[in-house]
């Protein structure tokens, strides 16, 4: 398993890499749709916690598999079992979700995601057996890792009262152990092919908003009592999705990655990106369920349950791709992103609060277009 050059010309994702991350989403879809449902049953405090814990466990495993991929991908046979075993990991973690939000019973979910890290670890010390000169960082890696997942095992022996305090003192381990083990030879990452895995995995979980807006429209068809409300719900669903996709993609991500510093805090950063974005197709739900009078969930906190991830995707996408840009090319959207956020905030208190958000995020694109093609003049003429 030798390192991978980090400015080797046309490094794309591979087939395997693809169908990581299609068997990842089954775990994003249903922890989505768990929360979904604690909106709607108007558990909203449990239900956020759970999200919140399932899914950094989903994305935190995935990020560990994407950089290392990144670095040491050989894609032979015991490359790809040992990468099948951490799918089969995300599988078994999948089908632990709805214990972990009806029960908050997060067995069958640490098992699942032991499995994945277990394999990470085996793939770390198979890296550190072939690339003497990243031995040191590798196994530190292993060792990181390995000593964490016995707090997870253990974890689950504590009382109910402390199961939140030892998940953040166990997260922040684990968050630690790249930062810790990079000090001692960094890996050889590809800052090309990190941005398109993100990329790749960002339309995936934009995939759920999708679906969200497609199952209001079923819902329309089928029951002809709210058809105009669902409708409207559908369409702005749909702009929603659009406005996001726009808004992430409107630059190469790929120029940001200058250094392991900046790296591993877009990386990072990305939990909020993956989870927020996931989290507008559950409030899409709740919306659906508002306006055909299936929830008893009040007004504010339905129209939050779609404005709050919102919001925190257009700051996160602010912060990640849109400060660090060369000022020219930002302007006005310094301001623009955090006030769209702020106002989309408000929209609960509004009688429209999605046909609202749909509004103000398509108008952030409208700006964003008018802001480049300024910038792009401006360049012209100098």
């Amino acid at each position: 398993m030798r390192a991978r050059e980090p400015a080797e010309p046309h490094r794309a994702a591979t087939p395997l890499e693809l169908f990581f991350d299609l068997c990842f989403v089954v775990a994003v879809s249903l922890a989505a749709a768990r929360l979904h449902h604690a909106l709607a049953e108007q558990h909203v405090g449990a239900g956020l916690l759970g999200y919140l814990m399932v899914f950094f466990a989903i994305w935190w495993a995935w990020m560990n598999f994407t950089w290392f991929a990144s670095a040491y991908d050989t894609d032979d046979a015991l490359y790809r079992v040992t990468t099948l075993i951490q799918i089969t990991g995300a599988l078994v973690l999948a089908a632990g979700v709805p214990a972990a939000f009806d029960r908050g019973d997060f067995t069958i979910v640490t098992v699942g995601y032991v499995i994945m890290r277990l394999a990470m670890v085996a793939q770390w010390l198979r890296a550190g057996a072939t690339n003497r000169w990243q031995r040191p960082c590798t196994l530190r890696y292993a060792g990181g890792i390995a000593v964490v997942q016995l707090g997870w095992v253990l974890r689950l022996l504590l009382p109910p009262g402390l199961l939140v305090v030892s998940f953040v003192v166990l997260a922040v381990a684990e968050i630690a152990v790249p930062a810790w083990a990079e000090r001692y030879g960094p890996t050889s990452w590809h800052p090309g092919h990190i941005a398109e895995r993100y990329s790749l995995f960002t339309l995936i979980v934009l995939g759920e908003v999708v679906l969200a807006a497609a199952s209001a429209i079923q819902e329309a068809l089928a029951e002809g009592e709210h058809l105009g409300a669902l409708l409207g719900v559908a369409a702005a669903g749909i702009v929603i999705v659009f406005s996001m996709w726009w808004l992430y993609f409107d630059e190469p991500a790929e120029r940001l990655l200058t250094g392991l510093r900046t790296a591993l805090g877009w990386g990072y950063g990305h939990y909020l990106v993956f989870g927020s974005a996931a989290a507008v197709g559950a409030g899409l739900e709740v919306a659906v369920d508002f306006d055909s009078g299936r929830t008893q969930l009040a007004p504010v906190l339905a129209g939050l349950a779609t404005a709050v991830p919102v919001a925190v995707f257009l700051l996160t996408v602010w912060l990640l791709h849109v400060r660090p840009r060369p000022g020219g090319r930002v302007g006005a959207l310094n301001v623009a992103y955090p006030l769209v956020a702020v106002l989309v905030l408000a929209t609960p208190w509004s009688p429209a609060p999605v046909h609202l958000t749909a509004v103000l995020v398509a108008a952030l694109v409208v700006l964003n277009l008018v802001v480049k093609q300024r910038a792009d003049r401006a360049v012209a003429i100098s």
